[in-house]
C-alpha cells in the first residue's frame, strides 16, 4: 500500500524541512507545493499550511499565489487540512499583528498576549495542551487532560465560535491552542518541534487523510 500523499504549502516563511521530515517519519509522502496547479497535480489526500514569522507575509503570499482560495475550497469541501502556527492564525478574520485581514475561513480574531510582566512575550517553550473535543481524530492516543507541546508566538487566536476550540493552554490565563471542525484542524503549537507527542499529531492527521 502506497504512502498517503500530503501536500505541504511553501509560502516562503515556514519551517518546511521540519514539517516534511515529520510527515515522512509517520509514513506519509509529503509533496511541497507553491501553486494551486501543483496542489491539483499532487493528488494529495491532505493539505498542510505551516508558517513562522509575520502573519502579514504569510497571508500576502497565499493571496499572491492563488493558494488562499485553494485553502478555502479545500476546507469547504471538508478535506483533511492541518494549519500550523501562522497556518492557524491565517484562517481567522482579523489579526492585531499589523492590523491585517486574514483569510476569513473561520470566525474570530488573532490578538496579542496581554499578560502580567512575569509572563514573557513571546510565549516560547513547552506548555501543556488540554484537548476539549472528545473523540477528535487529531488527538487520538493523546491524554485529554494534558500533553506537552512546543510554542513560539506573541499572538493567539480567539475563535468566535467556542465549538471550534480543540485544545486549550494556560499562560497567565487560558488561550486557544488548537481548533477543529470536521476534517479541518489547526494548532498554535509546533507538532514538528514537539518530539513524540508531536509526531502523534502528524500520524493522526495522515491516518485521517488516508481514509479519503
Amino acid at each position: 500500500m502506497s504512502a498517503p500523499v500530503i501536500a505541504v504549502i511553501d509560502n516562503g516563511i515556514c519551517n518546511l524541512r521540519s514539517v516534511t521530515k515529520a510527515l515522512e517519519a509517520v509514513g506519509s509522502a509529503p509533496y511541497v507545493v507553491h501553486t494551486p496547479a501543483e496542489v491539483a497535480a499532487s493528488n494529495a489526500v491532505g493539505l498542510v499550511l505551516p508558517g513562522v514569522g509575520a502573519l502579514r507575509d504569510c497571508v500576502a503570499s497565499l493571496r499572491a499565489s492563488g493558494l488562499a482560495e485553494t485553502v478555502r475550497a479545500w476546507i469547504t469541501a471538508d478535506r483533511a487540512f492541518l494549519g500550523v502556527c501562522l497556518g492557524m492564525q491565517a484562517l481567522f478574520e482579523h489579526s492585531e499583528e499589523g492590523d491585517i485581514t486574514g483569510l476569513g475561513i473561520l470566525p474570530g480574531k488573532v490578538v496579542r498576549f496581554r499578560r502580567p510582566p512575569e509572563f514573557k512575550i513571546p510565549h516560547m517553550g513547552w506548555n501543556t495542551v488540554r484537548f476539549t473535543q472528545p473523540g477528535s481524530a487529531l488527538a487520538t492516543g493523546l491524554a485529554p487532560d494534558g500533553e506537552n507541546f512546543y510554542f513560539v508566538h506573541s499572538f493567539h487566536c480567539v475563535p468566535a465560535d467556542p465549538a471550534l476550540v480543540l485544545g486549550e493552554c494556560d499562560y497567565g490565563g487560558a488561550f486557544c491552542a488548537a481548533v477543529g471542525r470536521g476534517r479541518m484542524f489547526a494548532t498554535q503549537f509546533h507538532p514538528e518541534k514537539s518530539q513524540a507527542k508531536g509526531l502523534e499529531i502528524y500520524r493522526n492527521f495522515a491516518t485521517l487523510a488516508a481514509r479519503g
